[in-house]
């Protein structure tokens, strides 16, 4: 099982729930490039960091996971899944769509030092307003069970985008835990238990 983070979150992240999936599967925490461990290098695109991880999959031989995506990390999870369907055993995704125009600002840095490389901001906010319908046809190419979980009225995420993702994919299960954005963290149990129950079923 693969973990991927939210963007400006790490690997860490992770942990309050990893403890539930780590008696029942082999589970890989990634800081995503130009967050937490990982390099720094300053080129960041959605593209490259499905590619670090598929990378790191064949360092580790390992040719079929389970991927969980938060946020940035489901819509990496949702190219892994498109590009290499066949590595992909399960995708579960946590209120995440794949990008669509529209005009999202660059917030201002932050003051002080932060545990990610500011120039990941304005690259992946640039991929998203300038994104195409390309990245939502291409969800038909996802051949994994998929589990979708939303976070209800009080994320930014559209429960009817996250719908029409469900519309797309051939075998997607949409589950809503009104928890915000940050569904794992918020709801913890909540989450984890409905993480396991789709896993059990698939």
């Amino acid at each position: 099982m693969v973990l991927l983070h939210a963007l400006g979150e790490r690997g860490a992240d992770w942990d309050v729930i990893r403890s539930e999936f780590d008696p029942l599967y082999r589970v890989l925490t990634v800081d995503l490039r130009g967050h937490g461990d990982s390099d720094w290098p300053g080129q960041y695109t959605y593209e490259l960091m499905r590619d670090d991880v598929l990378g790191m999959l064949d360092q580790l031989e390992m040719d079929k996971v389970t991927i969980v995506g938060h946020s940035l990390g489901g819509v990496v999870a949702y190219l892994i899944a498109e590009e290499h369907p066949n590595r992909v055993e399960r995708l579960i995704v946590e209120d995440a769509t794949p990008p669509y125009p529209t005009d999202r600002a660059v917030p201002d840095r932050p003051d002080g030092p932060l545990p990610f490389d500011w120039p990941v901001v304005p690259a992946i906010r640039g991929q998203l307003n300038q994104a195409t319908e390309v990245w939502w046809d291409r969800l038909r190419e996802i051949t994994a069970p998929m589990l979708l979980i939303g976070g209800g009225p009080d994320s930014h995420i559209s429960s009817e985008k996250l719908e029409e993702v469900a519309r797309r994919v051939p075998r997607c299960t949409v589950v809503t835990i009104p928890a915000g954005h940050y569904v794992h963290a918020t709801a913890p149990a909540e989450f984890a238990a409905t993480v396991l129950e789709f896993l059990r079923e698939n």
